[in-house]
């Protein structure tokens, strides 16, 4: 039988944050009224610079918006991070932060990742952007006095286009936990289905990781979208075992729980939103046991599993030897 997925260790290592991320400058001006309560900054490295958004306290998690930008939905999640005791960073990688997801802000955001030098290369997850993205983890960890003493680690959470780089950025060891919602990189096309986007060193690095219970990974999909195919998910259950768990809601036709609109979430039972305590509580990446749901009847949409996460998603075991 497969061990169950053991709850994050505590970062034990001493990683000194490197000179060249004291990159924070902070901005003069006003954040967006969609992001009152959060100080506004910016941080700079290797060359690239984006806004970056911070509130709460506790352990850090780095929160990376999707397409077209930080718009109110993504920072509805990052305020529910803080009331859950989570020191939050949300970057501003495209797009305007704080600006509602309209169609034309999402074809913009297409036209600016396509062109732009750090999002290049669309069939791998970008060095450049993900780059910047362990550097920023890197400082979330020293901001928590991570430098001075065994601090808590960081979390990662990324989503759809930036689903991915959460999984990049857990390349930075100070990183203990990353979460995956829809990973849409590299594009779903012949190899790049089954494909993660990161070089085989990369790969192996992360396996041994979680092989150590160093990093855990959580990733969440749709049955039926076509932008994270299964196959995508199969490579990272053969390739990070039990350091791998995921969630896949059925999204098939005619299942009314699939994919529903923003009111239907609100609705409890409906599997989004049973699903969504999982998304935050993957991202815990400090010592200690997390609260565990009592075992329950499976309701429509989820298979359920015991997990050592909050709730008790879809989990994915390999089968057991003989």
């Amino acid at each position: 039988m497969a061990r169950p997925l053991n709850p994050p260790k505590r970062m034990t290592r001493a990683v000194l944050p490197s000179p060249a991320l004291q990159g924070y400058r902070h901005a003069m001006t006003q954040p967006p009224t969609a992001l009152a309560g959060f100080v506004e900054s910016t941080f700079n490295h290797d060359g690239y610079s984006h806004q970056v958004f911070t509130a709460g306290s506790g352990p850090a998690v780095v929160l990376i918006h999707e397409i077209p930008g930080l718009h109110p939905g993504v920072i509805d999640l990052a305020r529910r991070l803080v009331q859950r005791g989570f020191r939050v960073y949300l970057p501003s990688l495209f797009g305007t932060a704080g600006a509602e997801a309209t169609p034309g802000a999402m074809v913009r955001a297409i036209g600016r990742v396509c062109v732009s030098r750090e999002f290049r290369g669309l069939t791998r997850q970008p060095p450049g952007a993900t780059g910047w993205l362990r550097a920023l983890a890197r400082q979330a960890w020293a901001d928590g006095g991570g430098a001075a003493a065994d601090g808590p680690g960081v979390g990662v959470i990324g989503m759809c286009l930036t689903g991915g780089f959460a999984l990049a950025t857990a390349l930075e060891p100070t990183v203990l936990a990353a979460v995956m919602s829809q990973p849409a990189l590299p594009l779903p096309l012949g190899a790049g289905r089954a494909s993660l986007g990161l070089e085989p060193r990369e790969i192996g690095s992360l396996r041994e990781r979680t092989a150590a219970d160093d990093l855990r990974i959580l990733g969440l999909r749709f049955t039926n979208d076509r932008g994270c195919p299964p196959e995508r998910f199969s490579t990272l259950r053969q390739q990070f075992r039990d350091g791998f768990e995921s969630i896949e809601i059925d999204s098939s036709p005619g299942n009314a729980a699939g994919i529903p609109g923003v009111g239907a979430l609100r609705a409890h039972g409906q599997p989004r939103r049973r699903a969504r305590p999982s998304h935050q509580a993957g991202a815990r990446p400090h010592a200690g046991v997390p609260r565990r749901t009592p075992a329950r009847a499976p309701t429509a949409g989820v298979s359920r599993v015991r997990s050592p996460w909050r709730v008790t998603p879809v989990r994915h075991r390999r089968p057991s030897a003989g």
